[in-house]
């Protein structure tokens, strides 16, 4: 008499393996889109210092910060889609702001602003009302809070 053996899996085993790969999912995703929005916070934050590098060159050599070009550092990444767009305002002879905002649509829209000025001080904005936000934890410790 031949024994009839059952192959492949059971809705039951079919509906355990699911449940698994959802909470994974859950707790991936988000994760790794919080990564993503760090890596893009420390890219921007590098290109702001080049390009306050490019402003100080600029002024080393004719001796003002006006009509400084920033040349490639006007968006972040420099190569590649833009995630921020870099712009210099409140440009005076002695004195600079270089902005870090995300590009409307990107990955980060609406989540704060990166700032830079020609005395060195650093700054951050977040896009939605955070009391316990600190511009500081934004530059010191991987882009946290933006």
């Amino acid at each position: 008499m031949p024994i009839n053996r059952q192959l492949g899996f059971t809705l039951l085993e079919l509906l355990i393996a699911i449940t698994i790969i959802s909470i994974l999912a859950a707790i991936a995703i988000p994760n790794y889109q919080g990564h993503v929005r760090r890596s893009a916070c420390e890219d921007a934050k590098g290109v702001l210092v080049g390009a306050g590098n490019v402003m100080e060159r600029f002024r080393a050599q004719s001796n003002t910060y006006e009509n400084a070009p920033l040349g490639a550092y006007v968006q972040s990444p420099v190569d590649g889609i833009a995630q921020f767009n870099i712009v210099a305002s409140a440009v005076t002879a002695t004195a600079y702001t270089l902005t870090a905002t995300p590009v409307a649509g990107g990955r980060l829209a609406g989540r704060g602003t990166l700032t830079l000025t020609s005395t060195g001080v650093r700054g951050a904005t977040n896009g939605a009302t955070d009391p316990g936000f600190l511009a500081a934890n934004v530059w010191n410790s991987s882009c946290r809070g933006l």
